[in-house]
């Protein structure tokens, strides 16, 4: 029965050293994976970051060239809008006769036009 007792014992004392080494080798593992798993995470965290910022600026520049072209198209469609009320006329000779008077300075013979020469 002595002989049970002993390779219990030594059972018992194999059981605990193997842990013992065990749990050693799993720190120094644990260790060595936080050694290189937390700069890793923290590069994927940069990493992350700096997407997020450069897809915000790029977001930021999209709006803005998108409001620049709300403006334009805006500005297209009021000069559409004349265009469509110029060719809606049914004279044409008054559009040319306003054409002349207005933006080319022309008079009829026999009319007179005064100019404030005052304003300098």
């Amino acid at each position: 029965m002595r002989e049970n007792q002993i390779s219990e014992q030594q059972r018992r004392a194999a059981k605990k050293a193997l842990q013992k080494a065990y749990k050693k080798r799993m720190r120094k593992k644990r260790s060595a994976v936080g050694y290189i798993g937390i700069p890793v995470a923290l590069i994927m965290i940069a990493a992350c970051l700096v997407s997020i910022v450069s897809d915000k600026v790029e977001l930021s520049e999209k709006q803005a060239e998108l409001d620049a072209l709300r403006q334009e198209a805006q500005r297209l469609e009021a000069e559409n809008a004349g265009y469509e009320s110029i060719l809606s006329e049914e004279d044409e000779r008054t559009y040319m006769e306003r054409i002349a008077t207005e933006n080319l300075g022309y008079a009829y013979p026999d009319e007179r036009r005064f100019y404030d020469t005052s304003r300098n």
